[in-house]
């Protein structure tokens, strides 16, 4: 058998701005489960709930890791629970207003200001489920529940259980662009030039408690969290306590359509986006190039460099000494440093009117005796110390 091929994208030549959904109520107004599959096992949708909870609560088990077991369950002597039922029992799944435009329209907003736009979910609904919405085509990637199947094509076991606390490590394989939920490259260290899409470039989209995870880290790492409400109900306790503990930025209805206050909150952060990478841009280009330079000087360089620049700023006679001793203790001096440290004596007044102090004369008639080719502020040096 071949090993897989492991899904990997790198960084691109324009800002990458991922946006990741949650599914159930995000952009779906009812869990999936509940549009048409409990139903068809005979089961009431709050008896379903009810039962699968409390498998969970009685022993000790992860809460989806028992609706994937009652699903089953149920499912014995009633249908086949295959991936291909599951499928079609999300192709029923209602969605959102504006929901099944809204992908291409948004990508096709950020290519208009040079943002690449990319989609994602991470749910813990079923994965199966969501890939047979009208909308599956539209992800990059689907971080779900999910079954392994037999060979039938039959559910016998979970293969992927995604719950709020480890919905997390998904961000993370966004950000590096190790997309494959078994390669373990999303442990490796990546430099934040090298970051495909840095958190600040992230919106995570929810409506509950159990986003909390994923939001407090986008929003902490100066990315966007967003939560959403039913606009039909308008109920938005959930938001008022996400944003009173500072889990999200911002809270809209789940309206999806053009000219909504999601559709204009979006692509705000599309345009801040493509501004600020212009800017972190500049960032690294100057940070490559600093760590060039250091690359071309020793510890003692950048210490000379350091305390000539504060020479340059002091604004004391007792900060002009005690900068003078630390210079004293070197000997070696470039021509450039030479000339830099006889302007700051005819240009900084502190230092210049205390130049006759033994220990500043020493250290600048230390100086002339080092130079080449004399310049008209060493020359005004000179002057100054013949004078004292």
């Amino acid at each position: 058998m071949e090993n897989k091929v492991l899904e990997r994208k790198h960084k691109e030549d324009k800002p990458v701005l991922a946006i990741c959904y949650d599914f159930d109520k995000t952009l779906s107004p009812d869990d999936m489960q509940a549009q048409g599959y409990i139903q068809s096992v005979g089961c009431e949708v709050e008896d379903f709930w009810k039962e699968s909870n409390m498998l969970a609560e009685n022993n000790d088990m992860d809460q989806n890791l028992a609706w994937m077991f009652t699903m089953k369950h149920k499912a014995d002597g009633q249908i086949l629970l295959t991936k291909e039922n599951l499928n079609d029992y999300g192709s029923k799944v209602k969605l959102f207003p504006g929901v099944e435009d809204w992908f291409s329209r948004i990508r096709d907003y950020g290519l208009q200001h040079g943002v690449i736009v990319e989609h994602y979910i991470i749910s813990s609904g079923l994965k199966e489920m969501i890939e047979g919405t009208k909308v599956a085509k539209e992800f990059e990637k689907i971080y779900a529940c999910s079954f392994y199947y037999d060979e039938s094509n039959v559910a016998v076991w979970p293969a992927q259980v995604i719950n709020y606390t480890n919905k997390t490590q998904f961000l993370f394989r966004i950000e590096k662009g190790v997309l494959d939920v078994n390669d373990q490259g999303v442990n490796e260290y990546f430099s934040p030039e090298e970051i495909r899409v840095p958190f600040r470039n992230m919106i995570y989209i929810g409506d509950s408690d159990t986003d909390v995870p994923c939001m407090k880290l986008v929003n902490k790492n100066g990315g966007h969290s967003i939560a959403v409400f039913d606009a039909e109900t308008k109920d938005k306790t959930k938001a008022y306590k996400m944003m009173r503990e500072e889990r999200i930025k911002y809270f809209v209805p789940a309206d999806y359509t053009e000219n909504s206050e999601l559709d204009f909150l979006v692509k705000a952060i599309i345009e801040r986006t493509s501004k600020n990478e212009v800017l972190e841009e500049i960032y690294y280009k100057c940070k490559k190039e600093n760590t060039e330079a250091d690359k071309k000087s020793d510890d003692s360089d950048r210490e000379k460099t350091n305390l000539v620049i504060a020479l340059e700023n002091s604004g004391s006679f007792a900060s002009t000494h005690e900068i003078i001793r630390g210079l004293s203790m070197y000997s070696m001096w470039s021509d450039e440093m030479l000339e830099q440290l006889f302007s700051v004596a005819v240009n900084n007044s502190q230092v210049r009117y205390i130049l006759g102090d033994s220990d500043i004369k020493a250290f600048y008639t230390k100086l002339l005796s080092l130079v080449k080719l004399s310049s008209p502020n060493a020359e005004k040096v000179q002057e100054i110390l013949k004078m004292n």
